[in-house]
C-alpha cells in the first residue's frame, strides 16, 4: 500500500512538472487558432525554459537576497501545491500534512513574495504590478475559499483528496451548489492566472499589465523559474477545479493499481478540453479596466455565497 502511494505522488509530481509548461502551450495555441491567427508551436514554452536556463542571470545592484530567493520559494510552493492536489489518485503521503485551507495558503504564500519581490528593486512598473496583484488576490481567496467550503460541507472534510474521492464514488447527482461554485471557481481561475478579462498574459503595455510587470527585472534562471511556477499555477487550479467538479476517473483507495495508469489519459483528455475552454473565454472576452476587477470577483464571491445557501438550506 505505501509503495502505491509513493507512486501516486511521484507520478503526479513528474506530470505537474512536465505537463504544465505543454498546457499553457496548447492554450496558447487553442487561442491563436480561435482568433484566426498563424499559431505558436505548442513545445514553445520548453524552448523557452531551455533557452532562459541557459543565460546568465543580470541582477540589479540594488537587489536584496529575497529577490534572488523568491523566484525558489515561489516555484517550490507550486510544486507543494501539485503534491496536494490528487489529479489521478487521492492516495498521496502529502496530503496528511496539508489539506484544503493549507492549500489556498501555499498560494497565498507564493502571490506574497512574488510582490515583495516585484517591490524589492524599487521600479514603479514592479510595485505597480504587485499592488494590482495584491487587490486580485485579496478579492479572489475569499472566493477561492467559499468554493471549497461548500464542497467541504459536502463531504464533511477539507481534505482535497478525500473530497475528490467522496464525490468520486457517490451516485451520480446534480448538485446546484455545486453548480454555482463551478462558475465561481472559473472566475477565481481567470483572475488568479493572470487571464482575460483581468489580464492579458500576452501584452506588454506597461499601465495595464499584471503579472509580467512583476517579473520585469528577472532574467536567465530566475525567470524561467517565475515563468515555469506560472505555468504550474495554471496547471494546478485547472486540477483543482476537476478535483472538486469532475471527479471522476481518479484512482481511489480502493481502485486496483491499473485504474492509476488509466487516470493518466483521462487526465490528458481534461486538461485538452480545458486548454480549449479556456481559450475559447478569453477570446470571446475582452480585457475589463483594472478598476472593474473588484466588481469582477465580487460576482465570482456571491455565486460561491449562494452556492453555499443553496446547500445549506436545500440540501443539495
Amino acid at each position: 500500500m505505501k509503495t502505491i502511494e509513493t507512486l501516486t505522488q511521484l507520478i503526479e509530481l513528474v506530470a505537474a512538472l512536465m505537463a504544465a509548461p505543454l498546457f499553457l502551450g496548447w492554450v496558447n495555441q487553442c487561442r491563436a487558432w480561435l482568433q484566426n491567427r498563424r499559431a505558436p508551436s505548442i513545445w514553445l514554452p520548453y524552448r523557452n525554459l531551455r533557452k532562459l536556463f541557459h543565460k546568465d542571470a543580470v541582477i540589479a545592484a540594488t537587489a536584496s537576497p529575497l529577490f534572488r530567493a523568491s523566484p525558489y520559494i515561489v516555484f517550490g510552493a507550486m510544486v507543494l501545491v501539485a503534491g496536494i492536489i490528487p489529479s489521478m489518485g487521492t492516495r498521496l503521503p502529502f496530503t496528511i500534512a496539508a489539506d484544503a485551507i493549507a492549500l489556498v495558503g501555499l498560494l497565498a504564500t507564493a502571490r506574497v513574495f512574488l510582490s515583495l519581490a516585484a517591490m524589492d528593486i524599487g521600479t514603479a512598473f514592479g510595485t505597480l504590478g504587485a499592488r494590482r496583484e495584491m487587490m486580485v488576490g485579496f478579492l479572489a481567496e475569499p472566493a477561492l475559499l467559499m468554493v471549497i467550503f461548500v464542497a467541504s460541507m459536502i463531504s464533511a472534510t477539507t481534505a482535497l483528496p478525500a473530497i475528490t474521492e467522496n464525490l468520486a464514488t457517490e451516485t451520480l447527482a446534480l448538485y446546484p451548489s455545486l453548480a454555482f461554485t463551478a462558475v465561481a471557481f472559473v472566475l477565481v481561475l481567470l483572475a488568479e492566472n493572470a487571464r482575460i478579462p483581468i489580464d492579458n498574459p500576452t501584452t506588454h503595455l506597461e499601465l495595464t499589465m499584471i503579472h509580467e510587470a512583476m517579473l520585469l527585472e528577472y532574467s536567465a534562471r530566475h525567470l524561467a523559474l517565475m515563468e515555469w511556477a506560472a505555468a504550474l499555477k495554471l496547471f494546478n487550479y485547472a486540477c483543482i477545479g476537476f478535483a472538486l467538479f469532475i471527479p471522476w476517473g481518479v484512482s481511489t483507495r480502493e481502485s486496483a493499481p491499473a485504474v492509476l495508469l488509466a487516470s493518466i489519459p483521462l487526465l490528458a483528455v481534461k486538461l485538452t478540453v480545458a486548454g480549449a475552454g479556456l481559450a475559447f473565454i478569453e477570446t470571446v472576452s475582452a480585457k475589463l479596466r483594472v478598476f472593474r476587477a473588484p466588481e469582477f470577483l465580487a460576482v465570482a464571491f456571491l455565486l460561491a455565497v449562494l452556492g453555499l445557501l443553496v446547500h445549506l438550506l436545500l440540501g443539495a
